[in-house]
C-alpha cells in the first residue's frame, strides 16, 4: 500500500516542431557515459546508516570517491537510514530540485498509552492534506509556524501501542513532530521511535541503493582491477535526479547559448511536457536528453508549444559544461 508523491504526475510530451541531433556532439546514450565523466557529473542513491551526520556521511562519499565536490539532496537526522541522494561534482547543482518531489518515509510510532484500532486509524485519517508544523526543538531550523503537505499516511501494522506506516510528505516536513501531534490527538502521547527514509522523488530502494561499504568497494574494483560493473551500478547520471521534473527540449543549436547563462526562446523549443505553469522549475534537456539547465517557465505549457518569439523559460542553473555543442548562437551573431 503506497501512495503517490509529486514526483509522480503523469505528464506527456507536446511536439512543437521537427529537428535532428548531430551525433557528434553530446553523448548519443546515458546508460555508458564514461566513469570519468560521471565522477564530475553523477548522483548517488545512498543507504545512509545510523549514526553520522548527513554532512559527514556527505563528506566519506567525497573522500572514498577521491572527488573535490559533494553535495546531498535533504538532511536526515543522525538517527533516521536511509535514502540520502549525493550529487558529486556539478551534480551539486541539481540537488535544489528535489525539494519539489516529495519524500516517503516508513516510521514506528509507540504510543505512551493504549488507544483503539478504530480510534487510530480514525486520526491517522485526518493527518493528510496541508498541516500546520512547528519545527522540533532539536531541529536545526528557525522555529516558526510552517505549513506542509502530507500526501498520504498509510497504516502498515499496529501491534499493541506500536503502529508502523508510511507518509509520502511535502519536504521539511518533521515525521517527529507528525508522530507527537497524532499521539495528541489520540489523547494518549506517542513518539517516534524508528524512521527510515525511502524515497526521495525519483531515488527509491531498489538496486541503486548502496552503502558506503559498497561505494567503497565498487570503487576500489574500478580504480584497481579495471571492473567498471559495481561502480556502473551505483553512480548515475545526473539526469536521474531530475526525471521528476517536467521538461523542454531544445534544438542543438540552442544548447551552448544556454550553458552560457542564456534564457530560452521560443525559436529555440522542439518539445516540452505537459502540466507546466508558470513559475514552474523545469529541466531543459537536449534531443538526447542531456539536462542543460535547470529553468523556471514563464507560461504555461499549451502557451509555450505554440509561441512564435519571445522567452518562455529562464535560466536558473546551468548543469551542462560549456563547449559540449558548438557555439552556434556566436557564429549566428558574428554573421549579423
Amino acid at each position: 500500500m503506497g501512495g503517490f508523491l509529486p514526483a509522480d504526475q503523469p505528464r506527456e510530451e507536446i511536439l512543437r516542431a521537427s529537428d535532428t541531433t548531430n551525433p557528434e556532439h553530446g553523448f548519443l546514450s546515458l546508460d555508458n557515459l564514461p566513469i570519468e565523466f560521471l565522477l564530475e557529473n553523477g548522483v548517488i542513491v545512498l543507504d545512509k546508516p545510523a549514526g553520522p551526520t548527513s554532512h559527514e556521511v556527505a563528506t566519506w562519499v567525497r573522500k572514498i570517491l577521491n572527488v573535490d565536490r559533494v553535495g546531498h539532496g535533504g538532511t536526515l537526522d543522525p538517527g533516521v537510514t536511509g535514502i540520502l541522494p549525493v550529487g558529486i561534482g556539478n551534480a551539486t547543482k541539481a540537488m535544489q530540485a528535489l525539494l519539489h518531489a516529495g519524500k516517503e518515509y516508513v516510521c514506528v510510532l509507540e504510543l505512551h498509552h493504549a488507544a483503539s484500532e478504530e480510534d487510530i486509524r480514525r486520526v491517522f485519517n485526518e493527518f493528510t492534506g496541508k498541516l500546520y508544523q512547528k519545527p522540533p526543538l532539536r531541529s536545526s531550523v528557525k522555529r516558526v509556524m510552517r505549513v506542509r503537505e502530507i500526501y498520504y499516511n498509510n497504516i502498515l501494522e499496529i501491534k499493541g501501542r506500536v503502529v508502523l506506516f508510511r507518509v509520502g510528505c511535502q519536504a521539511g516536513t518533521y515525521v517527529r513532530k507528525l508522530c507527537f501531534d497524532i499521539g495528541e490527538a489520540l489523547g494518549v502521547g506517542g513518539h517516534m521511535r524508528e524512521l527510515r527514509r525511502t524515497r526521495v522523488g525519483s531515488f527509491r530502494e531498489g538496486e541503486h541503493l548502496c552503502s558506503l561499504y559498497d561505494l567503497k568497494d565498487a570503487y576500489i574494483f574500478w580504480k584497481e582491477d579495471g571492473d567498471e560493473t559495481f561502480i556502473r551500478k551505483y553512480l548515475l547520471p545526473v539526469e536521474f535526479a531530475l526525471s521528476h521534473l517536467p521538461f523542454i527540449k531544445i534544438r542543438d543549436s540552442a544548447v551552448d547559448a544556454i550553458c552560457h547563462g542564456a534564457n530560452l526562446a521560443a525559436t529555440g523549443v522542439i518539445s516540452l511536457s505537459t502540466g507546466i505553469k508558470r513559475g514552474t522549475m523545469v529541466v531543459i534537456r537536449t534531443l538526447k536528453d542531456e539536462a542543460v539547465a535547470l529553468a523556471k517557465s514563464n507560461d504555461i505549457s499549451e502557451r509555450i508549444a505554440k509561441a512564435k518569439s519571445g522567452i518562455v523559460a529562464t535560466s536558473e542553473r546551468v548543469l551542462m559544461e560549456r563547449g559540449r555543442y558548438p557555439q552556434m548562437w556566436k557564429k549566428h551573431a558574428d554573421n549579423e
